[in-house]
């Protein structure tokens, strides 16, 4: 059986009412956690007041060996 192990990226927003990711920030990170392994199993983001976005979580997991 295969098995997993999860982690969890809490990608805060900027701006004044949120939701602006620096997506060249978010590519780096994600790369450098690719070549270790991790892949994106799921994202969501966390809402606020009239849609606004408070940050992104970005569930990743890798298969224990």
């Amino acid at each position: 059986m295969r098995k997993f192990e999860y982690m969890v990226l809490d990608i805060p927003t900027k701006g004044f009412w949120g939701g602006k990711v620096d997506f060249n920030d978010l590519t780096e990170k994600l790369n450098e956690l690719g070549r270790e392994g991790w892949e994106v199993a799921t994202t969501t983001d966390t809402n606020m007041y009239e849609g606004a976005s408070r940050g992104v979580f970005i569930i990743l997991k890798r298969e224990i060996r």
